[in-house]
């Protein structure tokens, strides 16, 4: 067995959980109560908050840590919110507000009823212990959050541990990337291709890139034979996000191998009822999915 092979059991399985995981965690980019928590304490709306609110566990870091560890924005579209964000408030009173953001935005989507239940006790428990096996070595995102207290009300404790879990999986899917060979914009474009991604306009318009950056990275990547010249992914350019994608999931398995098959279908099961009870109140836009 290799250092990348899986071990207990099919790394799909940690996919599969980790799809209807996230969405705990994600619903609050979405809402205005996060939005407005942040405005609160001064931050703008839209990018300066969104740099701020995931940021923040960093503590008071400049531009270039932003960029290094979140990827696919344009560096020059978050200088112009990082470090400005911390002349308006600091780290620690975000990260109050963003957990108030989280607690105001599942207790509408989710309900009260929901939010006392022995499920999300049980999800909360099993998230929580996923979690145990993740490791801080190159997983920056992950790492900073891992030093934050597991809040005590059950939603919030699962919010948490669903952030554990998104940003552990994302800090190996950058590792991913790197390995492919493709810059952040470059992986927002086969990705875009795929016709299951936000459209490029939004792509463009929240990760801070032009027109102009966009249709020269697609030039680039029909060069390297990864699209055809009508921007669709070629054979070789889905056998490139195929390996980037298996290769995330094998760094992603030691959280599910932890929990084991029994415990990771479950959650997956209990969480999926989450998600989709938040995609029914609408928590997450249409606009974000679909080619364009």
């Amino acid at each position: 067995m290799t250092a990348f092979e899986t071990t207990s059991f099919e790394a799909s399985a940690g996919r599969r959980c980790h799809n209807v995981v996230n969405p705990v965690h994600t619903s609050v980019y979405f809402a205005p109560e996060q939005q407005d928590e942040l405005a609160a304490l001064g931050l703008e709306r839209g990018a300066m908050a969104y740099f701020a609110g995931r940021a923040a566990p960093l503590g008071e870091v400049g531009a270039g840590t932003v960029t290094a560890t979140f990827y696919n924005f344009n560096h020059e579209h978050v200088a112009r919110y990082i470090p400005a964000a911390w002349a308006v408030t600091t780290p620690e009173a975000v990260l109050a507000a963003r957990l108030r953001g989280a607690d105001g935005t599942l207790r509408r989507l989710l309900g009260e009823e929901v939010l006392t239940s022995k499920e999300m006790v049980e999800a909360a428990e099993l998230a929580l212990r996923a979690t145990e096996a993740c490791r801080r070595e190159a997983r920056p995102l992950y790492a900073a959050n891992a030093g934050l207290s597991v809040p005590e009300k059950p939603h919030l404790a699962l919010w948490h541990a669903a952030t554990l879990l998104r940003e552990h999986r994302g800090d190996g899917h950058l590792a991913a990337l790197a390995v492919a060979g493709l810059s952040g914009i470059e992986a927002l474009v086969l990705h875009n291709a795929t016709g299951t991604a936000p459209t490029s306009a939004l792509f463009m318009r929240t990760r801070g890139w032009s027109a102009e950056q966009w249709s020269a990275t697609r030039d680039r990547l029909c060069e390297r034979g990864l699209l055809d010249k009508a921007g669709d992914l070629t054979d070789a350019g889905a056998a490139l996000r195929g390996e980037a994608e298996a290769l995330t999931d094998r760094l992603d398995t030691a959280p599910y191998d932890h929990l084991g098959p029994a415990a990771t279908a479950r959650l997956t099961e209990l969480a999926g009822g989450f998600t989709r009870t938040l995609r029914a109140a609408g928590a997450f836009p249409a606009a974000h999915f679909g080619k364009g």
